[in-house]
């Protein structure tokens, strides 16, 4: 309590500066640096995460001291360079986004708003009978009807892409959802497509294989892949020559 007290009056007392805010992927490690030189001899150097203390150099009394968090996020996770008093995170997840504030000297200080941002899924893209057109049905399935789905998304969009002109999109700024979006194409279209999601960040791409998807056969009718059809032909086989050989040993034995 008696270090938060002393952190508030040199918040309220201090030089505070604003930080840009500073945008990282999850797994990265960003440095929050306090832009001096080099330490003096009489320098202290403060950092904490919000309220929470987190590193303490004071090179007078060459003393230099951390702590994990109170929940134990920052284990293993910390280093700070003895010479500048910078602060880095390694491995850094959206646990530990949230403001970081520098105290220098006890009257000057930074704030760092670090964004920390999940990493994307990559999509994937299915076919959804269910959402074919009525003309489809009626024309012996001439058209397939694909879904490109992420899972556990937020602050992200969805789009369907047609060569580089955009089709389709779709966007979420709230909650993990699954996010779905459609697109309709010809059996025999040679065009290429591709299902992208991408934040402000970072982006995933899944590109469309038609043939690899959609199968020309009717619905009412299973389709069979060749390793499928090569395997079912195999066991066939076999059956007709082990019922030969079963007709033969019998002539044989009357």
């Amino acid at each position: 309590m008696v270090l938060l007290f002393v952190l508030v009056l040199c918040l309220s007392a201090g030089d505070v500066r604003m930080e840009t805010e500073i945008n990282v992927m999850e797994g990265d490690s960003v440095a929050l640096r306090t832009g001096l030189a080099k330490i003096n001899q009489d320098d202290n150097i403060i950092w904490t995460f919000g309220e929470t203390f987190l590193v303490n150099i004071y090179k007078g009394f060459h003393v230099m001291s951390s702590f994990d968090g109170t929940d134990g996020r920052f284990i293993n996770r910390l280093s700070m360079d003895s010479q500048t008093g910078s602060l880095t995170i390694k491995n850094i997840n959206t646990n530990h986004s949230g403001l970081y504030y520098l105290f220098h000297n006890n009257a000057s200080s930074k704030i760092f708003s670090v964004a920390v941002h999940a990493l994307l899924p990559v999509p994937v893209i299915t076919r959804d009978v269910s959402l074919m057109s009525s003309s489809s049905e009626r024309s012996s399935v001439s058209k397939c009807v694909l879904l490109c789905s992420v899972m556990n998304v937020t602050h992200v969009s969805l789009s369907w892409y047609k060569g580089k002109s955009l089709l389709s999109s779709i966007s979420v700024s709230d909650l993990y959802i699954r996010l779905s979006l459609p697109l309709e194409v010809e059996y025999q279209d040679t065009n290429t497509y591709r299902c992208v999601i991408n934040n402000h960040f970072t982006n995933h791409t899944q590109h469309l294989h038609i043939n690899d998807v959609c199968q020309t056969c009717l619905e009412h009718v299973r389709c069979f892949s060749f390793t499928e059809a090569v395997i079912r032909l195999v066991l066939s086989a076999l059956v007709g020559v082990a019922i030969i050989a079963i007709v033969v040993y019998d002539i044989r034995s009357s």
